[in-house]
Parts: C-alpha cells; structure tokens; sequence
C-alpha cells in the first residue's frame, strides 16, 4: 500500500477542495429581473427539449434554457419538464397476462 506524507495528504485534500469551490457556478443577484422566467416556463421549457435542441442545431438564436431565469424554481420546473413529461418519461409500459387452464368439471 502506498503510504503519503502528512504534508503531501493535507496538500492534496487542500486541492481538490480549491478545485471543487472553483465549479461552483454563482448569479449575481442584480441578473435576475422581476419578469424572469419561472417555474411554469422552466417546466414547458423541459416539455420542449428535445424540439429547442434540435432548432438550436440550425438556429443560432433558439437557446435550450432560459438565461437569465429566477433561478432554483425555474430549475426545478425544467427538471420536472424533462423528466417527467419529456423525453425522461418512460411512455411505454409492458403487460403481462398469466393465463391458467382451468380444469374441465
């Protein structure tokens, strides 16, 4: 087994704990306007998905996500929108019938 140092260990955690605080994405708060979408938009923008990707394949002005939004309600309805009523939504189910013979009387 490999053994590290205790300098070299806390010099590492210490990194990829700078690493990790460095993805993390913040909106500064005069971004948000009062009319900005909302949960009701993010969750027919989710609905719409799959037809805004591929119109922003062609488009250049067709975005997929609304930007800017208020933020985590509009999140949470684009999520929704996607998973349960676009494309995330399993729409097929499959049936099993477990027929028996009855016996003749």
């Amino acid at each position: 087994m490999l053994t590290v140092a205790p300098p070299l260990r806390l010099a590492t955690v210490a990194a990829l704990i700078i690493a990790l605080a460095a993805c993390v994405a913040r909106e500064a708060g005069s971004a948000v306007v009062p009319g900005a979408p909302g949960f009701w938009l993010g969750i027919w923008h989710g609905f719409i998905f799959p037809v805004a990707w591929f119109a922003s394949l062609f488009v250049p002005d067709f975005a997929i996500y609304a930007v800017p939004n208020n933020g985590g309600w509009y999140d949470f309805g684009y999520f929704i929108g996607v998973v349960f009523l676009g494309v995330g939504s399993n729409r097929t189910r499959t049936v099993y019938i477990n027929r028996r013979e009855r016996g003749r009387a």
